[in-house]
């Protein structure tokens, strides 16, 4: 027999109200979507005090370009992941950030104006040509240059990811991986300009290796021996797919919370609920899980005050 939960509540806010108070009374409200981010907040709260949990932390490249960028680096920074994985685009527009400027735009810009002027078009985010392609170009292949010169002729994503970081500043979310020692991790490393610089590279230099096998053996030796494992995980595609693949090698993450727009009619990874997961056992029966129906920058910067509420008491 169905057994109801608690009475739904009324929310009262007052001018007095922190972030905090506001979560907890979405928690009780019963009300659609605002259960799943009261959850998300509670979940990720547990999972970031607990000291036996392996935390990871995924994202799409898209939300670089934005300034969510600063949340991302904020959370790198405050040591709440042990593990990054993301996208090619992840490391493109952290990288044109860093030594360039993105500009405001729209959604209903005339895309073959902003061709004729040079101007990418990320959504409502312009992307100056000069500031993204002929930069990255330059600036990756100094810095693996200076890495190959050195003496080091194999890299995995993570090691690229590392030398990146060391030559970025404290705006970047890769410089403060670099400096806490948190390992960026990106499968899909050839699907960007990054990617295409690390292509260009090894047709110069012959003996230039990449060697995805090694961020294989990295996540493994992770993974088999944490006590308990969860994720953070911004966005759909490879990153989701690669943090629950890998963990359905412990059978599963004890804690998930999952932010996304995605639907899942269409049987897509990006669509699926986090809770499908727990069929393939990437996610354990009994884990702390959740699935939130909602755009990234919108929802996640009122979710990350309240975290930073709930972990300062």
């Amino acid at each position: 027999m169905i057994k109801p939960g608690k009475t739904v509540k009324d929310i009262k806010i007052s001018n007095e109200s922190t972030m905090h108070d506001i979560f907890n009374e979405l928690g009780q409200s019963g009300g659609f979507e605002s259960r799943n981010v009261a959850d998300g907040v509670e979940i990720l709260t547990d999972m970031i005090q607990d000291e036996n949990c392996l935390k990871f932390l995924s994202f799409i490249g898209a939300i670089v370009s934005t300034g969510f960028r600063g949340i991302l680096r904020d959370m790198i920074k405050k040591k709440w992941c042990d593990v990054v994985i993301t996208t090619c685009g992840a490391l493109d527009h952290d990288i044109a950030r860093h030594f360039a400027e993105y500009k405001e735009g729209s959604f209903t810009m005339d895309d073959k104006e902003l061709a004729d002027q040079n101007i990418h078009r990320l959504g409502n985010v312009l992307v100056p040509m000069e500031n993204y392609g002929p930069l990255i170009e330059e600036k990756v292949q100094n810095i693996l240059e200076q890495a190959y010169n050195a003496g080091k002729k194999e890299f995995s994503t993570a090691d690229i990811n590392r030398e990146l970081g060391k030559s970025m500043g404290e705006d970047s979310f890769l410089y403060w991986a670099y400096k806490n020692n948190i390992s960026v991790i990106v499968p899909g490393i050839m699907d960007g300009a990054v990617g295409s610089q690390v292509w260009m590279f090894a047709q110069k230099h012959p003996d230039f290796k990449l060697d995805l096998i090694e961020d294989a053996n990295f996540l493994s030796g992770l993974v088999f021996k944490a006590k308990k494992s969860g994720a953070l995980m911004l966005g759909g595609g490879v990153p989701k797919h690669h943090t629950l693949w890998w963990n359905q090698y412990r059978e599963g993450l004890d804690y998930a919370v999952y932010v996304t727009t995605a639907q899942e009619f269409d049987g897509s990874l990006s669509g699926a609920l986090v809770r499908e997961a727990i069929s393939w056992g990437k996610v354990t029966k009994h884990a702390k899980e959740t699935t939130i129906h909602a755009e990234i920058t919108t929802v996640f910067p009122f979710m990350y005050k309240a975290l930073l509420e709930k972990l300062e008491k």
